[in-house]
């Protein structure tokens, strides 16, 4: 089902950053991020998996749209999201463990904001629980332009399609028929 015009739903996510002011092995404090903090006035790819550190999306999904983050910029696109249902220590530490300079990482720890865009499925087959789907959205300013779903969704999927919301399809979709482009 496409999401074409929907406005992400409004949530807050409990995420741990990095505060100067503490000092120790793990200087990082809770900040509570919005949806409106994250996507108000802004061109962004939005980017959900089933988790962090899982081989797909470790392998190919989120290396890819880091990899291809100038030329998104190059389109209009003024930030990537990553988003998974994992806690701020994973999805922080994956980041970390990735190299990450131009994708952000979105914790998504109880899966509000999955279950809210209708996304979450159950993945008890592989035994992680409740999980999101793979998908992708372009989003402006908090209204998805563009949906790429993976095919299959249901719960405890065999397999774990991938394609559609790869980085490399969405950079074709934005260099054919791109809604931002910064001359446009």
């Amino acid at each position: 089902m496409s999401r074409i015009g929907m406005k992400l739903p409004t949530v807050t996510f409990h995420t741990r950053v990095r505060d100067d002011s503490i000092e120790g092995p793990n200087p990082f404090t809770w900040k509570d991020v919005t949806t409106e903090d994250l996507f108000a006035g802004k061109r962004v790819i939005l980017f959900s998996l089933p988790g962090a550190f899982t081989p797909t999306c470790s392998t190919y999904q989120l290396p890819g749209f880091e990899k291809l983050a100038g030329e998104f910029a190059e389109q209009g696109v003024q930030d990537i999201y990553c988003l998974s249902v994992n806690d701020s220590f994973v999805m922080n530490k994956w980041a970390a463990d990735q190299g990450l300079n131009n994708v952000k990482v979105i914790p998504d720890g109880s899966g509000e904001f999955s279950r809210k865009m209708g996304m979450l499925v159950r993945k008890d087959n592989l035994g992680f629980g409740l999980r999101s789907w793979r998908y992708a959205a372009i989003v402006d300013d908090g209204k998805i332009v563009a949906w790429f779903e993976e095919p299959g969704f249901e719960d405890n999927c065999g397999s774990d399609p991938y394609g559609e919301s790869s980085p490399e399809n969405i950079l074709e979709h934005l260099k054919v028929k791109n809604p931002f482009k910064a001359d446009a």
